[in-house]
């Protein structure tokens, strides 16, 4: 005879859900999502009407409890409270000064007046995409849209880390599209300018170490007379300058804003070390730029001993005239002064880095070579480098002269194609016999023929009877020393003597032209400048807008009537770009 079992338990297993009926006449649901704090189990609750409903109710939970996982219990958040909390609690004392005052105004400006009232765990995604929306309507730029929306997104992040929140709406909703905006770097000329300009200004090479290094602003304001090795010739880079950060020293009684009170003081440290590894890089300076320095440090030695007990020595190679460091701000502002001073086309402080990184370009200097000097990281460099260095004429023009001389060129003895008449970086310089300089009313031109140099000078003289002009036999030393562009600007043939056509207009805000009574159109001998300063293409053109100020138009090509055509269309497009600013995300930007 078979032994009867034990009849099995009709208990629920622990942490099972449970569903029953209450005293209350209401249906009711126990589901286990996880274990609280003090290590008890963390039961939730559903109640309904009816079974069916808190069946469906506890199924749900289960469901999202094995997917997503359930938001943490505790307080109930609002986007306000949650921002709020993430920005001053988590964020400030985790990233650096520069990167939490851009949190801050995101969060305080823009998303806590869009956004605040809504309980976190509700925010959906068309929320976010409506106030970017509204954002650019009411005048931000698409650039500022997306910096709130990368920083609403990293602040969710950070509240599904700690589950307040299962899903980040912020990665589903669609960002605002920021175009890039392509950068013109200065050209050879308009460096140039630059330079003479600031040799008549306070801390001159303070620029030239801008243009001709590629230094970020901090990093040069930064700089100490500890890392500059003159029996070297290296600038060691390793700390940057940061924005003041004021508060009132009067107790808030002079009504005005901090960075205006008479007694303000700076909350902030001066300098913080270079964000990466790889900013962290010396740099070898040319032998004019030490020079520069030297008779910068004589005259800051002369400042020390006018300004006497009012100098304040930290040891910062451009200081104020009572021994400070110089205000990001107030820099800023000279560099706007120094454009217009040298008569050049308005641009960021940041550009003279693009110019600078396009200037190693030209020169052909290796990849590791150019990511060390500029700073960037190995993960990040090619990027970094298609950012920084654009494609200026006369490396088109190089690049077009490889492919004609392998395309079209002639087999030489051993079989190999080559062109039929290669520009000087095809071929390989002797590093021995004479260049022939042509003075060109005190701008120098070299060639390696005589034939060509004398050709050059006599051109230029028919042209301009009233200017010097001569042709000197010099050396590759002195070339190379005294030269303004070194060896690689020894031409091996006459320039191109074609005729390249301008045409340029101004336009005030409101779409009035400017430069009224001045010629719309010029056309230059192109073989009169440097090449990279003009187009070989038949026609080409764009408009900018000065921060705040008049939109340019501005043509150039070989092509005259096609630059006359095009002239009336980049005209149309900078009067609406005059009108309209906020359609070609001109707003915000300084």
């Amino acid at each position: 005879m078979a032994k009867p079992t034990k009849p099995q338990s009709s208990r629920q297993p622990n942490g099972a859900s449970s569903i029953y009926f209450g005293k209350d006449g209401r249906w009711h649901g126990r589901v286990t999502v996880g274990v609280k704090d003090d290590g008890t189990p963390d039961r939730r609750h559903v109640g309904r009407k009816t079974r069916a409903e808190v069946t469906k109710a506890v199924r749900e939970l289960e469901k999202q409890r094995d997917s997503t996982g359930v938001r943490k219990a505790g307080q109930t958040w609002t986007v306000e409270t949650w921002l709020t909390h993430w920005v001053e609690n988590i964020a400030a004392p985790n990233v650096g000064e520069n990167t939490i005052d851009g949190y801050r105004v995101a969060v305080y400006h823009h998303l806590i007046p869009g956004l605040g009232a809504h309980r976190l765990e509700k925010l959906e995604p068309e929320h976010l995409e409506c106030l970017y929306r509204k954002m650019q309507a009411n005048g931000s730029s698409a650039g500022t849209a997306h910096q709130a929306h990368r920083t609403v997104k990293t602040a969710l992040n950070e509240a599904v880390r700690r589950r307040h929140l299962t899903i980040n709406p912020a990665s589903v909703a669609k960002a605002p599209k920021v175009e890039e905006e392509e950068v013109e770097p200065y050209t050879l000329e308009e460096v140039q300018h630059l330079l003479a300009e600031a040799t008549k200004v306070r801390n001159t090479a303070r620029w030239v170490i801008a243009l001709a290094l590629g230094l970020r602003q901090g990093e040069v304001l930064g700089l100490k007379w500890e890392d500059v090795d003159f029996e070297v010739g290296v600038i060691l880079v390793r700390r940057g300058r940061l924005r003041p950060r004021y508060q009132h020293g009067c107790g808030d009684k002079c009504g005005r804003k901090p960075g205006y009170c008479p007694q303000k003081m700076n909350v902030r440290r001066e300098t913080k070390d270079t964000k990466t590894r790889a900013g962290k890089r010396p740099i070898g300076m040319p032998e004019e730029l030490l020079k520069l320095l030297k008779r910068h440090k004589d005259e800051q030695e002369r400042e020390r001993v006018l300004a006497r007990d009012l100098w304040v020595e930290k040891g910062y190679v451009f200081t104020s005239p009572t021994g400070e460091p110089l205000n990001p701000n107030t820099d800023f502002h000279r560099w706007k002064d120094l454009l217009k001073a040298a008569k050049v086309r308005d641009g960021r402080l940041h550009d003279a880095r693009h110019t600078a990184a396009t200037v190693l370009l030209i020169l052909g200097v290796p990849e590791a070579v150019v990511d060390r000097i500029m700073g960037w990281e190995p993960g990040k460099s090619a990027r970094m480098r298609r950012r920084y260095q654009h494609l200026t004429g006369q490396v088109l023009q190089q690049t077009a002269a490889k492919v004609g001389g392998l395309l079209w060129g002639k087999p030489n003895a051993s079989g190999r194609m080559t062109g039929t008449e290669p520009t000087p970086t095809q071929r390989s310089e002797p590093n021995d016999g004479p260049v022939h300089v042509a003075h060109l009313s005190g701008r120098l031109v070299a060639f390696r023929h005589h034939e060509h140099a004398q050709a050059v000078a006599s051109q230029w003289g028919a042209g301009h009877p009233d200017k010097p002009v001569r042709v000197e036999e010099w050396d590759r030393p002195r070339w190379e020393h005294e030269g303004p562009d070194g060896i690689r600007a020894i031409r091996d043939r006459i320039p191109d003597r074609r005729l390249v056509h301008h045409a340029h207009a101004v336009f005030l805000p409101g779409g009035e032209r400017l430069n009224i009574g001045r010629p719309e159109q010029r056309s230059v001998l192109a073989w009169e400048f440097e090449a990279d300063l003009y187009t070989d293409l038949p026609v080409r053109w764009h408009t900018t807008r000065r921060p705040g100020q008049e939109v340019e138009a501005q043509v150039r090509g070989t092509d005259q009537d096609a630059v006359g055509a095009a002239f009336d269309e980049a005209c149309t497009q900078a009067v609406d770009r005059a009108r309209n600013p906020e359609r070609y995300g001109d707003i915000d930007r300084y």
